[in-house]
């Protein structure tokens, strides 16, 4: 299918930050996964890792990232890219929500602390 339309409203939603499932395998792609996130201001990261490469890019708002111990800032136009296996946290810079568009290879997982590797349900 070449074109998904866009779901009506968000279809995941984890207190502070929203997702929308853009393109997936349940919605029709086949190797990657798109998603929109938004996160209110204020909202604490996630401290997690990915079995795949993740790519982030920023549509509004400001992130603070934590990758690898390091940290940074991204803006508007800017991409994240996140290496496999690598610690990492994203949440808003400032007073204004973050929102970004976020790809993953599917079959990507997910690992927060020791716990299990898991697909995130908004990548499915």
């Amino acid at each position: 299918m070449p074109v998904i339309t866009a779901p009506s409203g968000p279809t995941h939603d984890l207190g502070g930050a929203r997702f929308t499932s853009l393109a997936t395998p349940s919605r029709g792609s086949t190797d990657t996964s798109v998603w929109l996130v938004e996160i209110a201001p204020g909202t604490p990261a996630t401290p997690h890792e990915l079995t795949r490469e993740e790519v982030f890019v920023v549509l509004s708002g400001r992130a603070a990232v934590r990758l690898g111990g390091q940290r940074y800032e991204a803006e508007q136009g800017d991409a994240i890219v996140v290496p496999a296996a690598t610690a990492f946290e994203l949440a808003p810079a400032g007073d204004t929500a973050l929102t970004a568009l976020c790809c993953l290879p599917v079959g990507g997982r997910a690992r927060v602390g020791d716990d299990e590797p898991f697909t995130p349900p908004w990548a499915l």
